[in-house]
């Protein structure tokens, strides 16, 4: 049987590198290349923070292309699909029709993603779907991976977590109202070691930096929200 050539989009978490891990032990899937989207100005991964300089490093150790696609950090929606269109396209040159994502639960994201790529002829698929995220915390953890928080909601998680390890320690300390996964965008992660990496990406935190957003709800309100970076070197 021949198998579906995959490109996944990568954000150098933990959700995007357990969904790698299970398509590479899947034989209907062959994943040949990453994606990850940075910010034009920043060269940072959106709300992870993470400079391209560290993705690149994942991606050598993984052993798959790397491929690149920026928009502009005014956060227009339009710029971006525009990117992933321009993108896809190159995609398409290569025989490849499948985009793999590590959403778990997010029905919106969901049909958002898939409505998209269904304009190109484009399918998706989620390796981690409906899986329960406590169980699918712990799984991760105990198949090797070692990962770091590298953001947080400052409202939700104290500032001495950020730079720790995603570990049962950490989740035994997670509120109740934080789903273990921060699917929510709770918190995000950095993933440096495990089954899918031929050698360790040595990393370690430099400082916490705060970083402030302003937006505005449904009623017009202008609403600040901050967050925890890790600097990392």
């Amino acid at each position: 049987m021949k198998k579906i050539k995959i490109s996944i989009s990568w954000s150098g978490g933990k959700d995007s590198a357990f969904a790698l891990w299970k398509l590479m032990n899947d034989p209907r899937y062959e994943v040949t290349r990453l994606h990850t989207t940075f910010g034009k100005e920043s060269r940072r991964v959106g709300m992870h923070g993470i400079h391209e300089i560290f993705i690149e490093k994942q991606a050598e150790s993984i052993g798959l292309p790397l491929d690149k696609i920026y928009y502009p950090s005014s956060g227009n929606n339009e710029e971006y699909e525009k990117a992933m269109k321009t993108y896809l396209d190159t995609l398409k040159k290569e025989d490849i029709e499948t985009i793999a994502y590590g959403d778990i639960f997010l029905e919106d994201l969901k049909m958002y993603r898939e409505q998209q790529l269904s304009k190109l002829d484009f399918k998706a698929i989620f390796p981690l779907w409906k899986i329960d995220t406590a169980e699918n915390a712990r799984n991760f953890i105990a198949a090797g991976f070692q990962t770091m928080i590298c953001a947080a909601d400052a409202d939700l998680i104290e500032q001495k977590w950020v730079g720790s390890i995603f570990n049962l320690d950490f989740l035994k300390n997670l509120p109740n109202t934080i789903d273990p996964c921060g699917e929510n965008g709770e918190f995000h992660t950095f993933c440096y070691d495990g089954p899918i990496f031929q050698k360790p990406i040595n990393v370690s935190k430099k400082q916490t930096v705060s970083k402030s957003y302003h937006f505005k709800d449904e009623e017009g309100m202008e609403i600040e929200k901050k967050f925890w970076f890790a600097e990392i070197e």
